[in-house]
């Protein structure tokens, strides 16, 4: 009887918390690298309980590079993930089950940083330099674009694995003659380097592809696409508020990752708005591809890289979950 009243009394227990209790689902992110400041707003809507509000038990993972994250996501090893989309891009090329859902980096990001004193001056003498980035970065993915736009031949330059963290102490130590890194970081070289520091954003050498973007497994997407259009919507939600005021959005970042310099990460953010800006995220949605670059994108690719299996770039994004009353701030 005693064990009859027990069940009894923890069914009512759970019938009080509710039904939310239970209703999370598990959905697994796969960054592009270490969190920092482009990665504060979805710390912040966990922070805040939004995810949760929606029925997300959301796991964020460190990724290492574009190339791994879409992989991942692409065999469904996580639900969700970050990836620059020209590495999507040749990632469903070669048969990744991928679509993307929101553009965090509506510019292309990337640069690559030189010192003036090496004797380069820009691209045009980067033949017979090396390269300091890792392996799955996606400068060096697509380096062969950036060299045909520049004049150069791909093979003139050699490769050498350098972590993220360690790109500006190569850069001094002279390991390496240029590094690549996102214009996020623009300002900790400034300081490092001063009037030395030589600077090809890829966006100023006809390399504007789209950057950062929010992926998903299609096959998770083709189960769950109401859970997938909540997600997003927390997601979209978290980076007009971060947009707004980033105080909370960096507190909230700093509490969940360790050894991150408030500063820098303030930096980051104001050169990431930028980023974040253009016609369609400020006219459209926030988040919103434009067909058109996309398919701009989906070409360059196809004609400087090469692409395993052609297919239409329509099927590699949607807007359909984004809300079109949350904009970029202009």
């Amino acid at each position: 009887m005693k064990k009859l009243l027990s069940v009894a009394g923890a069914a009512a227990v759970l019938a009080l918390q509710g039904p939310a209790a239970f209703a999370a689902d598990s959905m697994s992110l796969m960054l592009n690298w270490t969190p920092t400041a482009d990665h504060a707003p979805l710390y912040y809507a966990k922070s805040k309980g939004w995810y949760s509000e929606a029925g997300i038990d959301l796991n964020i993972e460190a990724g290492k590079g574009s190339a791994v994250s879409a992989q991942r996501v692409g065999t469904g090893g996580s639900e969700l993930g970050i990836s620059d989309l020209p590495t999507t891009i040749q990632a469903r090329g070669k048969g990744a089950d991928v679509k993307a859902l929101m553009v965090i980096y509506a510019n292309s990001p990337q640069g690559f940083y030189w010192l003036k004193s090496s004797g380069i001056q820009g691209p045009k003498d980067f033949a017979g330099r090396k390269i300091g980035n890792p392996p799955g970065d996606a400068a060096r993915l697509m380096w062969p674009a950036f060299a045909k736009k520049t004049g150069l031949d791909p093979a003139s330059v050699s490769f050498v694995n350098v972590s993220p963290q360690a790109k500006v102490a190569a850069l001094k130590s002279k390991s390496v003659d240029i590094i690549s890194d996102f214009y996020n970081e623009h300002d900790l070289k400034v300081r490092e380097f001063g009037d030395d520091l030589g600077f090809q954003p890829w966006r100023g050498a006809g390399v504007n592809v789209y950057g950062n973007s929010l992926i998903v497994n299609g096959a998770y997407l083709a189960k769950k696409p109401e859970q997938v259009k909540k997600f997003v919507a927390v997601t979209q939600r978290a980076y007009e508020a971060c947009v707004k005021d980033f105080a909370p959005c960096l507190q909230a970042l700093t509490a969940s990752v360790s050894g991150l310099s408030p500063d820098n990460q303030r930096d980051q953010w104001e050169r990431i708005k930028q980023l974040m800006r253009d016609d369609t995220t400020t006219k459209v949605a926030l988040g919103a591809f434009d067909g058109a670059r996309v398919k701009a994108d989906y070409e360059l690719v196809s004609s400087l890289i090469g692409i395993e299996k052609p297919y239409d770039p329509a099927l590699l994004f949607s807007n359909d979950f984004l809300d079109k009353n949350v904009r970029m701030a202009p």
